[in-house]
């Protein structure tokens, strides 16, 4: 196979394939990148890319001129750091036989190790798979790419890194029938939730599914200053996503995800809105006073004002005080101050945070004025 194209465009698809690649597999295929090519030879045509860890598989079509057609692999991130570092212009790979890949650009020449394509896993939800599922084929949602990646990153923080729960490890997705997507994510402690109205298929069995973190860290890079269409699609236990000249698919975690509906707070005697630049700047300071262990923040209301404070043995203690429009009796509730500052991260676009409280005792909601789709429960915690 012998191929050449733009530096910069190869540049481009190689960091699309990165973060799929596995690093640390005991079988070595698993950090290379598969690049083929089917196009004519001598015209001006398109070769793919494609990486795939087992679990998440990636397939990235790149403008090439093609020479000669074929196959080869190489390791990812060799070959991405030597593209990356190769001066604008032409760059030309070609499969040198023997287990070898040679790349020249300008006077730049490497030679960098290559194993048998034939060797390469079936990437998941490629082409040929698609076309044996034809009768799904029209099974899709389709959305704007910047909606999809709010959704995500309101909730993907929010997922449990714990490998033993692996059905709170991923992002929940869910649809209504009133033409809602929904995304939830949650470790046990808290709980975040966005709601977007969008097109939807009309599909009485549309599944709820559990999506991977990694899948979804891919599909926010993907989605980086994009303003494209993205099409979402389920077959079986891989979800396909397709955006232009890329396909990114991955397997759905199993198990099923706990009932969140029962968590959402749904009794509010208490309703105090604060500024969240306010807020999010006291917990800055106060965390400074607090360890990994223990994050814990006391919040006293009290009549337009909202009192914040630590005291951790060894390190000190420390207060802060804010204005809030809470007006009721004083109350008293804990929260683990990391989770807030979490959330209120990504709340960047709003100004105005209310937290509702049934009591000191119950879970604490987090909305903004402005934006009543997305949600975020945080369980109290006790502080000696």
């Amino acid at each position: 196979m012998e191929f050449s194209g733009y530096q910069e465009d190869l540049l481009q698809c190689l960091y699309l394939v990165q973060g799929v690649v596995e690093k640390r597999s005991s079988l070595p295929m698993l950090s290379h990148v598969l690049i083929e090519s089917n196009s004519q030879e001598g015209e001006e045509g398109i070769i793919s890319l494609g990486a795939t860890d087992l679990e998440i598989g990636i397939r990235q079509q790149c403008k090439a001129e093609v020479k000669t057609t074929g196959a080869i692999t190489a390791d990812a991130r060799k070959l991405y750091e030597i593209i990356r570092e190769l001066p604008s212009g032409q760059v030309r790979l070609r499969s040198s036989g023997n287990g070898w890949v040679e790349i020249n650009s300008g006077k730049s020449r490497f030679r960098i190790s290559s194993l048998d394509p034939k060797e390469f896993p079936t990437i998941t939800g490629r082409k040929e798979q698609r076309e044996e599922s034809s009768a799904l084929a029209d099974q899709f949602i389709s959305l704007p790419g910047p909606m999809m990646r709010e959704m995500i990153e309101k909730t993907l923080f929010a997922t449990s890194p714990d490998e033993t729960r692996p059905n709170l490890s991923g992002v929940y997705l869910e649809t209504h029938k009133e033409g809602k997507l929904r995304m939830v994510a949650s470790d046990g402690h808290r709980l975040s939730l966005i709601e977007k109205k969008v097109d939807l298929p009309s599909l009485p069995d549309w599944p709820s599914v559990i999506l991977p973190k990694k899948g979804l860290v891919e599909t926010r890079k993907l989605l980086e200053r994009s303003e494209d269409k993205i099409e979402l699609s389920i077959k079986e236990s891989v979800v396909n996503l397709r955006k232009k000249t890329t396909e990114l698919s991955m397997r759905l975690v199993e198990g099923d995800f706990p009932d969140y509906q029962q968590i959402v707070p749904k009794e509010h005697r208490h309703r105090i809105k604060f500024s969240r630049d306010d807020i999010l700047s006291a917990l800055r300071r106060i965390l400074i006073l607090t360890t990994e262990r223990s994050r814990g923040v006391k919040l006293q209301f009290e009549k337009g004002k909202v009192e914040i404070s630590v005291n951790t043995p060894d390190l000190g203690e420390g207060t802060e005080e804010i204005p809030t429009s809470y007006d009721g009796e004083g109350l008293s509730i804990s929260f683990n101050g990391r989770y807030m500052m979490e959330a209120l991260h990504v709340m960047a676009e709003e100004e105005t945070v209310i937290l509702s409280l049934k009591d000191e005792m119950s879970p604490g909601l987090l909305q903004t004025e402005e934006n009543d789709q997305f949600s975020y429960i945080i369980m109290p915690m006790k502080i000696n």
